[in-house]
This record gives C-alpha cells, sequence and structure tokens, in this order.
C-alpha cells in the first residue's frame, strides 16, 4: 500500500517560481501522469518526490509519512531518469544489481531478485549482455528493472520514452501500463506527449506555469476541462471570440448565435467559446463556411473551414460525407464551452467523446 500527497508545495530557482503551491494526491496503485508544456513544473515536481530536488515549502507524504527532509537513498521510491545513464562497461545483470550491493545484500538473494526482475521485464536472457548490445527499448527496460529491484513503494518515471522513435514509444508505455498494473505499484509518470498520458494514465494532472490546473481521468479531461488552458492543451480544440447579448440570453460567435444560461453573463461579456472539432456538425440550418481543405486521416476526415468572421476551424467527420476544396456547406456547433476564467459553462449539452483518438494539439 502506498499513498502519495504532495502538500502545499512551492520551489522558485531565482525569480522563477517553477512550481508554486501544489497539492496532490496519488492513489494507491494509481499511474498518475504529470502533464503539461516544457518549464511547467512537472519534472520539478517530479524530483521533489524522488528527494533530489528541496522544495521551498510545503510537504510530502507516503502512508501520511513525512519524507521531505530524507534523502533520495532513504526514500521509499526509485526514479527512472530520462536518460537510462546505465554503466557501460557493467553487464545488465550488474547494473541492476548496483543498488543492491550498496545495500550490503548476500550474493545469493541479489542474483536471485535479478533474475526475478529480468524475468519480470521480458529480458530473462540479457542478464550478461552489456548496454550497447541492447536496444533502446531493451535499454529502457533495464532501467525500470533497476528502478523496480529496489522495490520502492513509489515508481517515478521521467519521460522514459523521448529517446526511443515513434513508433517504439507507442510499444513502450503499453508494456509499461501493462506491467505497473500486474505489480500494483504507485507510479508519477512525467510527459508532454498528451497521447501519451491520455492513453496510459489512471488520472492525469496538467500544470502550467508551475501551477496545477486541474487533475482527472483522461476521459474528463477532455470533456469536461475547467480552464481554457486545459481546453485548448487536450485534444484537438477551435477557439472562438465570443461575446454576451440579450440580457446575457445568448453568446454571439461570428456567423453562430447559441443559447446561454439566463442571466450568466451580462450583455456585452466577452469570453472564448472551446468547440471540439466532432462538435462542428454539418447542418443546411447552420451558418455558411467555406472547406478549405480536406485531409484523410485514415478512418475520419479533418475539414479545414473558413470564414470572415471565425478564421480557420477544424471539423472532424467520417468518411461517408462528400466534400471537396472550395465547396461552400452549412455548419452548426452541437456543444460548446465557453469560458472566462475561472468561470466555465457548458453550452448546448454535454461535450461528446472524439469521433476518433483526440489529434495532438498545435
Amino acid at each position: 500500500m502506498a499513498r502519495l500527497s504532495l502538500h502545499h508545495l512551492d520551489k522558485r530557482f531565482g525569480t522563477h517560481a517553477a512550481v508554486h503551491d501544489l497539492t496532490l494526491d496519488v492513489r494507491d496503485g494509481e499511474l498518475m501522469c504529470l502533464l503539461g508544456p516544457s518549464g511547467c513544473g512537472k519534472t520539478t515536481t517530479l524530483r521533489m518526490i524522488g528527494g533530489f530536488t528541496v522544495p521551498d515549502a510545503g510537504d510530502i507524504r507516503i502512508n501520511d509519512q513525512s519524507i521531505v527532509s530524507l534523502p533520495p537513498e532513504r526514500r521509499p521510491t526509485a526514479m527512472v531518469f530520462q536518460r537510462y545513464n546505465l554503466w557501460p562497461h557493467m553487464a545488465v545483470a550488474s547494473n541492476i544489481a548496483f543498488g543492491l550491493k550498496v545495500r550490503r545484500l548476500p550474493g545469493p538473494e541479489i542474483e536471485e531478485k535479478v533474475r526475478d526482475v529480468l524475468a519480470l521485464v521480458g529480458l530473462p536472457a540479457a542478464a550478461r549482455k552489456y548496454p550497447h548490445q541492447l536496444s533502446g527499448g531493451e535499454q529502457q527496460r533495464v532501467a525500470v528493472a533497476r528502478a523496480l529491484v529496489l522495490e520502492p513503494q513509489i515508481l517515478l518515471l521521467d519521460e522514459p520514452f523521448s529517446n526511443l522513435d515513434a513508433r517504439l514509444r507507442v510499444h513502450m508505455r503499453e508494456e509499461v501500463k501493462q506491467l505497473q498494473r500486474k505489480i500494483g505499484i504507485t507510479t508519477v509518470f512525467v510527459t508532454h506527449d498528451q497521447e501519451e498520458a491520455l492513453t496510459i494514465a489512471d488520472r492525469i494532472a496538467v500544470m502550467h506555469d508551475g501551477i496545477l490546473q486541474q487533475v482527472d481521468t483522461p476521459s474528463a479531461l477532455y470533456a469536461r476541462p475547467r480552464t481554457l488552458f486545459v481546453a485548448d492543451f487536450i485534444g484537438t480544440m477551435n477557439l472562438l471570440p465570443a461575446k454576451a447579448l440579450e440580457a446575457g440570453r445568448t453568446l454571439d460567435a461570428g456567423p453562430w448565435r447559441l443559447a446561454l444560461p439566463v442571466g450568466h453573463w451580462p450583455d456585452g461579456t466577452e469570453v472564448t467559446l472551446a468547440v471540439r472539432p466532432e462538435d462542428l456538425v454539418v447542418d443546411p440550418e447552420g451558418a455558411a463556411v467555406r472547406i478549405r481543405r480536406v485531409i484523410n486521416l485514415g478512418h475520419y476526415l479533418a475539414v479545414l473551414l473558413e470564414s470572415p468572421a471565425t478564421g480557420t476551424l477544424r471539423m472532424f467527420t467520417d468518411k461517408g460525407g462528400s466534400f471537396a476544396e472550395g465547396q461552400d456547406v452549412r455548419v452548426r456547433i452541437a456543444r460548446a464551452l465557453a469560458f472566462r476564467d475561472p468561470d466555465v459553462v457548458e453550452v448546448g449539452g454535454p461535450m461528446r467523446p472524439p469521433v476518433a483518438s483526440p489529434a495532438p494539439h498545435s
């Protein structure tokens, strides 16, 4: 059993606030992803959990016991770094056994633990090989094995797939997720890749400029983002300027007018309307737009639309329709979210799941 709690963590580097007032609970056996753009504070947070960076304020607790004053070697955590840091002059077995030797475990026990963990990560025959004889994916597994052999309560992974090619990244994240489920270890995983986070995480903590924006399941983050940053960062989102009109009963967004909860915002309030591409729907009663480009993405189409009032918008639709560049079509907004941070209003009912896996943010 291992529950991790971060309480009001702060960390500054000079005048830069890397992490500000971060409070987060990670459940026993959960795989929690820290997700955000470069410089958002996610790796600093992971290093504070592991003891490699000292927080300026706040507490870190595992099973309600503070570990914030303990050095890395005395914490019940193990970290897999972005660079695997395997010693090139040591065979795989020696790389994995190093931490056990530091703990002065008997030789036969070390051999047994190394053998067991190599079997666990699917490399039972690699003990006598050297790192240069392994593929990138195999080196990554050895790095994970070296962490797991110490039997930590919390496993920390700092962008462990960033050095792998795209195809191998997909394969390895599935393997790590299966391994994490098999052994049930509480895991904190840092990534800037939203597809990676949406694929493997039980829950995702989205960070921006050192501040925790939202913690939720992948599906909830996609469907119900609570801030404009999360809405724009997770998946693909169309953002349109909009204004409250008619005593706050409607939203004017270019060629579209949408109903608002009565009196939610006064007339003239400027907001941002966030519309998923799958919630733009061809409808003869909709607003007129022109198709600029049609992109075949396999089992669905991405249609780029434009109008003088909105600029370019993306619409995801199935391949049953007939679309051509330069064609004029009418489109309605089926559902959307209106943001005036920290306030958010759902327009037109709950957001639907995507027609396909969310496309990378661009």
